[in-house]
């Protein structure tokens, strides 16, 4: 698995010949100024839920791609409206078999709402299983203990939590959740893109190393494998 951090919760991941893209909110965020959207390619569009710093690329990707979008079935349904290939519209608990491996899509505690304001059904997470990897991307959310049942379900290897605090889980929470979903490493998101989300990035890798856990802050652009 090989995991490219674009800014604030977009991530690409390329796993079993699969290139999977979530959240993708990058044209409209100063501080991904640099990523080239038109180089980025994708299978798969993973979408969280429907706010703007979430999806705000989603059409042109995945119009220029052809990627096959994956997420709640009433957002599923509003892009699918747009000319998206959303074929893959599913609901909490869902599993889907794909030729890479397997999307299971998972509660998060969040609004939702679509860019025109209509309703996008739950927000959500997605656990991906791949190449004998398993990875939790939380989306946007609070603490849960839904996310205790993740550990009895799955070996997490790394998980993708928010830490930036007022909108979603901040590193205390994050840190929690990752050892109630037994993941050693947690890659930040959601943190640092707007004034109110800011991060100390000091203060939280501390708290990382005196909770047993891997806080990783990935510059925009950088890529890692997991």
């Amino acid at each position: 698995m090989q995991l490219t951090y674009f800014g604030h919760s977009c991530f690409l991941l390329e796993t079993g010949g699969s290139r999977l893209l979530f959240d993708p909110f990058i044209r409209p965020n100063p501080l991904a100024k640099d990523v080239d959207v038109d180089a980025i390619e994708a299978d798969y569009l993973l979408l969280s839920h429907g706010h703007g710093d979430h999806v705000a690329d989603a059409e042109e990707i995945g119009k220029r791609t052809g990627a096959a979008l994956i997420g709640m079935f009433e957002l599923a349904n509003w892009f699918g409206a747009r000319g998206l290939n959303a074929r893959y519209g599913m609901n909490l608990g869902g599993t889907l078999r794909l030729p890479f491996g397997t999307v299971k899509m998972v509660p998060a505690l969040h609004s939702n709402s679509l860019p025109d304001g209509s309703y996008g059904g739950p927000a959500v997470g997605f656990v991906v299983e791949s190449e004998g990897k398993t990875l939790y991307f939380a989306g946007d959310t609070a603490l849960s203990y839904e996310m205790k049942t993740l550990a009895e379900q799955h070996a997490i290897d790394v998980a993708l939590l928010p830490i930036g605090d007022l909108f979603t889980m901040g590193i205390d929470d994050a840190l929690t959740a990752a050892r109630w979903a037994g993941a050693p490493r947690v890659v930040g998101m959601h943190y640092d893109t707007f004034p109110p989300i800011a991060l100390n990035h000091e203060e939280a890798q501390a708290k990382a190393q005196r909770a047993g856990k891997e806080l990783l802050l990935l510059k925009i652009g950088e890529t890692i494998t997991i």
